[in-house]
């Protein structure tokens, strides 16, 4: 079988059999370890507290392209989905390595601006970029490591293996833009400045919520992870992990503004599998919802509910309690295009 007939999710499982079958279980790193492969971020225990450590790779051709994206704005994603793992672990990011592949005649003013990206957003977080490597490649590759820890030994983390049967499912911010915003610059629509600087905004420069996700774990939230390939793709994450399936109440879902008046129609499924949000999505009774409500300075969602049963499979009732289908699930790469 090719990597395209295993499916990432399928390849992952493989990689992380593999990788457990050889665990020495009497070394201290294996004994450490709390999360390896299949989680936001691998976590083990320090000295003090929880070490955190998240990889993930924006690839030319792949996951972007320079017709829509620029370079500073390149530096600045290429961190952000990084600090967004660690965050839905409900971690605090500390240093970053940077892997760099460029094609030889990349202009050096380039490198340059994508570093000025880069590390504007390191700074809102105190985050040191602290070293790398650079190779010599045909297309652009920027691989980021992110390490990070929890405030202390003691601290829960979310995962994907907490959610229960009968808890609410709730989200973070508004969802759709971010699809928005490469449906705009793909396609070089014209909207007005405000929508277009907004969609453009969160397509190219995500705000990872590492404030929220702290607030998530002082609330009592134990279930999270945060919206890379869309809505329905990583609740259903959540759902295999946890051994639960999910309900969406699909008029509940926070659809972005700007894409409800840009894209009508469409505004729905960009918002349930377009991906790139990067909002939390997390579990948690209702009490424990309305603290986290009263805690943070976005907007939090109630969209639906945890079930037991039904094969781990998440479901999108529309306001006429009939199924809403979807056009794609979400992102998965070696079947997504």
């Amino acid at each position: 079988m090719n990597v395209s007939e295993f499916g990432e999710s399928g390849l992952i499982s493989r990689i992380s059999e593999i990788v457990n079958r050889r665990r020495n279980e009497t070394a201290p790193a294996w004994d450490n370890l709390i999360l390896g492969i299949g989680d936001d971020a691998a976590a083990w225990y320090g000295d003090s507290s929880i070490q955190l450590a998240t990889v993930d790779a924006l690839r030319q051709g792949v996951h972007f392209s320079f017709e829509t994206t620029g370079w500073r704005d390149l530096g600045w994603k290429a961190l952000a989905v990084n600090l967004s793992d660690i965050a839905a672990m409900g971690g605090l990011p500390r240093y970053a390595l940077v892997a760099l592949a460029l094609p030889g005649d990349t202009d050096a003013e380039s490198v340059f601006a994508l570093y000025e990206g880069m590390t504007e957003l390191a700074r809102k977080f105190d985050v040191v970029v602290a070293g790398g490597d650079i190779d010599r490649s045909p297309l652009v590759e920027v691989s980021i490591t992110v390490f990070g820890s929890t405030r202390t030994r003691e601290q829960p983390l979310l995962t994907r293996a907490g959610a229960k049967a009968g808890e609410k499912i709730a989200v973070s911010g508004y969802l759709g833009a971010a699809a928005g915003g490469l449906k705009m610059l793909s396609r070089h629509l014209t909207l007005d400045k405000k929508t277009a600087d907004s969609l453009r905004t969160a397509f190219l420069c995500p705000f990872p919520r590492v404030t929220e996700g702290q607030i998530l774990i002082d609330s009592g939230v134990r279930a999270a992870i945060d919206i890379s390939d869309g809505l329905v793709a990583d609740l259903n994450h959540i759902c295999k992990a946890s051994h639960v399936s999910a309900r969406i109440e699909a008029e509940r879902v926070p659809v972005s503004p700007d894409i409800k008046t840009s894209f009508g129609g469409e505004a729905l499924e960009l918002a349930l599998s377009g991906g790139e949000d990067y909002e939390l999505l997390f579990t948690a009774s209702p009490a424990i919802i309305e603290r986290v409500k009263a805690s943070v300075s976005c907007p939090v969602s109630i969209i639906g509910d945890v079930i037991a049963g039904g094969n781990n499979e998440v479901s999108v009732i529309g306001a006429d309690g009939r199924p809403v289908r979807t056009a794609r699930t979400g992102w998965e790469h070696f079947t997504s295009h």
